[in-house]
């Protein structure tokens, strides 16, 4: 583990700790709790002192009565005391994991496109479940755990130097050295943790695409070599979960060794007074007593190493998502936008993706009219879809500006640009819960004869109405159960209920047969003219486009021709390539 990384570690567990103010009088109650505990099991092996040398030594019955019945006293103090540090370090470490799973959650929600095109899913979902588990653990346990440690340590030192300072020397001489051990072990280790929760994060997203895929795998027959993917990624999250093993194997022997020779240490200086009548039975036996709370200590920051450490790398890893810059935000002073004229302007826009070695646009120009139905067609790959996602600020321009109404789009609030910008997407997503909640997913309120209305220009209101229950039949995870259409008609409804000013329809009919094509890019045409100042849409089919009232031509990211169908065709010798080739007969 390098420097920085055993800093940044550091670094990500204070600021754990610091998320403890919002939880202050619960962790103090903790921490009360944790004080009394102590107290009640520092006074014990004093009761036992008493009650040796009083009663046992002195033949005094009444005193070891007493003694017993304060003994009983002591222990109900402890488990009262012991349940309380616990239901309250419970409850503590509970509310920090709750406010970093609401912030982790919230950040991915607003963190930009470009983030996520480089993030692996499992890796996230790894960071939300797995990594904050390992710090609510830390918080709940570990931590209070080495607070229980240092105030034990500090309590009992204080009594053995009171009742026999050179024993207690001797018997604390071994204090310095354990934690010399420990520290060792958490410097040199801690890499190895991180590594821990990296593998299985990388197992989890074999695991991700299987269940996502599962379909794909069974269709070509891959179920075994599936499995030993997932086992060889298995097999080496076991060999670093092996090496931790090791580590611990290597350094918590060294301190129980130490823990013995301290007893002998006591058994044998500790008699000799005894012999020579410096020391007092009782006070022998408390002090041995002694000793156990004062090895007690030091084996559960022994034991809370381990656990330290990797809360240490999972704090880092879920911190370095906190952390992660939104590329995609508000300006300062940022107007809000609430209508469109229809004049959308491209001015010499040029965009690379994050990581990518080539720019998906090149210096694109082109300005729409107002109620212009703009058609962007190309073959894949050539930075169609990416113009669409510059309008509602996916992302940024790499250079060159895009204006609605004259307003670069940087200029509006991201909230309220977003909000009226209708889009389907090439790729459908459906939620959990149905078919209704669905189509209104933007729109919660919508009342019934809303939500028919946009099923019926989306051509699903018939399929709908033919299902047992009807608008309320609760959709399979990812739409699973429902044909690519009928995904695909239902996103489009969904799209149509929402408060657009611009529509946007990426390649939104390639699942469904050309008649049904037809039928919804006719209630598309209706709808348009009603609520939209401009609307593209994006196909791979001519005759899907060939009506709009100019089309843009892509080819690698350049704008290598536009205008009406029949210009194309006598001007564009790409567009009548295009043509000829899904015309030409089989």
């Amino acid at each position: 583990m390098t420097q920085s990384q055993d800093n940044s570690s550091i670094a990500a567990l204070q600021r754990v700790l610091q998320g403890l103010r919002s939880h202050r009088y619960v962790a103090l109650g903790a921490v009360l709790s944790l004080i009394l505990l102590t107290i009640a099991t520092a006074v014990t092996p004093q009761i036992f002192r008493w009650g040796i040398d009083q009663g046992i030594a002195a033949k005094n019955s009444t005193v070891v009565w007493e003694s017993a019945a304060l003994m009983v006293v002591a222990a109900l103090a402890r488990g009262l005391f012991n349940f309380g540090q616990t239901f309250w370090s419970e409850s503590t470490s509970q509310g920090v994991a709750y406010d970093l799973r609401n912030q982790l959650f919230i950040k991915l929600e607003t963190l930009s496109f470009s983030y996520h095109d480089r993030a692996q899913t499992s890796q996230l979902l790894t960071r939300a479940t797995s990594d904050i588990e390992q710090i609510r653990s830390f918080i709940g346990t570990s931590l209070i755990q080495v607070i229980g440690a240092v105030i034990t340590l500090v309590t009992i030192s204080t009594i053995l130097l009171i009742m026999n300072w050179q024993l207690a020397l001797m018997t604390l001489a071994v204090l310095p050295i354990a934690a010399w051990i420990l520290t060792r072990f958490f410097t040199r280790n801690g890499s190895v943790f991180q590594r821990v929760q990296e593998q299985l994060g990388d197992l989890n997203a074999v695991l991700q695409e299987n269940l996502i895929g599962v379909r794909a795998v069974k269709a070509f027959v891959r179920e075994s070599q599936e499995a030993t993917r997932y086992t060889a990624l298995n097999n080496e999250l076991i060999a670093v979960s092996m090496k931790t093993l090791y580590a611990i194997r290597n350094t918590f022997p060294i301190i129980f060794l130490l823990s013995n020779l301290i007893t002998v240490v006591v058994i044998g200086y500790g008699g000799a007074q005894v012999i020579r009548q410096q020391f007092s039975i009782g006070e022998l036996v408390a002090f041995n007593s002694y000793l156990l709370f004062i090895l007690q200590p030091i084996l559960l920051i022994g034991f809370a190493a381990p656990a330290i450490a990797q809360a240490a790398a999972s704090a880092q890893r879920v911190y370095e998502v906190l952390d992660a810059e939104v590329e995609i935000r508000d300006r300062p002073n940022a107007i809000p936008f609430r209508t469109c004229g229809g004049r959308i302007t491209f001015e010499n826009v040029s965009f690379r993706y994050p990581g990518a070695t080539v720019e998906a646009l090149k210096n694109v120009s082109f300005e729409t009219k107002p109620n212009e139905l703009i058609a962007i067609l190309g073959m894949t790959g050539s930075g169609k879809s990416t113009i669409v996602n510059l309008l509602p600020r996916f992302y940024d321009p790499t250079e060159g500006a895009v204006r609605i109404d004259g307003h670069d789009v940087r200029e509006f609030n991201l909230m309220s640009l977003r909000s009226h910008i209708g889009i389907v997407f090439q790729e459908t997503t459906l939620f959990s819960g149905t078919l209704r909640e669905n189509i209104a997913y933007a729109k919660p309120d919508a009342t019934l004869a809303e939500i028919i209305e946009a099923a019926k220009t989306a051509q699903i209101h018939d399929f709908i109405s033919e299902l047992p229950e009807g608008y309320d039949t609760v959709v399979g995870e990812r739409g699973v159960g429902l044909s690519g259409g009928q995904r695909q008609r239902i996103a489009i409804a969904r799209t149509l209920l929402t408060n657009y000013h611009i529509l946007i329809l990426d390649d939104s009919t390639s699942a469904v047969d050309a008649k049904t094509a037809t039928q919804i890019q006719t209630a598309l045409d209706d709808l348009m003219e009603q609520k939209t100042c401009t609307a593209f849409v994006i196909a791979q089919r001519i005759t899907t486009v060939r009506n709009a009232d100019r089309i843009l031509l892509m080819d690698q990211g350049l704008l290598v021709a536009q205008g009406t169908h029949e210009e194309l065709m006598r001007n564009s010798p790409l567009y009548s390539a295009i043509l000829e080739s899904q015309v030409k007969p089989t």
